[in-house]
């Protein structure tokens, strides 16, 4: 396993000193949320970085136990909630600790794989007004492969370590401009964090709408959000809040057209152009060609 930033004992693995935060909120789900870890501390990144994990006073004792063995033997940062404060103020616990740092945002029922970091890093700084950064993913509304706004599951007869590989291949340094992040996988500048300030716990309580009100605060601001085309990371979905998802999400759509009375044509006026098509078509091909090779094989 490879060695992570510790709170007390940072390791730093490159010269520059540039660390990133990858923050991940963790209530339920104890083998989707081990299998998580481990693919982030298995994945060495050129870009150092601190695993920081934010314990939302977990229901799960065999959870927090070894949440709490991972800590102690350095391979995360753990912070644990008294209470259950929900996904949002976890969050932003967890982007508050170390002020001067970017931060990813990674849902604890997320897989990633490969150089996964380093290409998400490379492409928020393409440009200067960069504000966040997502990637293609299974389950990830606009940002779905291979069925555009769908809950997919993986393609069969390929590895998540493969299928990025193709994605990091087919779309190497491409990029579309989106109207909102999604938050399974959000790359957040910090520059970007300072001026638009942190998530709104206030309006979006528990979780849900969040990362689409910072993104829409963000473009307000001149700030962009955009697709990390070359970048693949699994999601499974739902994990955390299981049965209520439907509720959650329909009161986040509430609040959010009350906050944004623009955000429904915005995403509906994209789902219609449809800008990412092409991106998906390259891997489609590679992946089709892939299958065929193991056939012939």
């Amino acid at each position: 396993m490879a060695p992570l930033l510790s709170r007390d004992q940072p390791y730093i693995a490159e010269a520059s000193g540039v660390v990133v935060d990858v923050v991940m909120p963790v209530y339920r789900g104890y083998d989707e949320t081990v299998r998580c870890i481990e693919s982030v501390l298995d994945n060495r990144q050129a870009t150092c970085f601190e695993l920081i994990v934010v314990d939302d006073a977990s229901p799960e004792p065999g959870l927090a136990a070894r949440l709490d063995d991972l800590a102690a033997n350095r391979a995360l940062t753990l912070l644990r909630n008294t209470s259950n404060l929900g996904f949002v103020q976890s969050v932003n616990l967890g982007m508050s600790l170390h002020p001067g740092r970017d931060v990813v945002l990674l849902n604890s029922d997320t897989l990633v794989a490969n150089d996964w970091l380093d290409r998400l890093r490379r492409c928020a700084y393409g440009a200067a007004k960069i504000g966040t950064v997502t990637p293609f993913s299974n389950n990830a509304t606009i940002c779905s492969y291979p069925v555009f706004c769908a809950e997919n599951a993986l393609p069969e007869g390929v590895e998540l370590s493969e299928l990025d590989e193709m994605f990091r291949r087919v779309n190497h340094g491409k990029s579309v401009v989106i109207p909102t992040a999604v938050g399974f996988c959000m790359y957040i500048r910090r520059a970007c964090l300072d001026q638009v300030g942190p998530f709104d716990a206030g309006n979006f309580g528990k979780g849900y709408g969040e990362e689409n009100d910072f993104s829409m605060r963000a473009n307000r601001q001149g700030w962009l959000n955009l697709l990390c085309a070359d970048t693949f990371v699994y999601h499974a979905g739902g994990v955390s809040f299981m049965s209520e998802k439907d509720a959650r999400v329909a009161a986040a759509l509430d609040v959010l057209h009350r906050l944004h009375p623009g955000y429904e044509d915005l995403i509906r006026h994209f789902v219609a152009a449809d800008p990412v098509r092409h991106l998906r078509a390259t891997v489609d091909m590679e992946l089709a060609a892939y299958r065929a090779r193991k056939m012939t094989a």
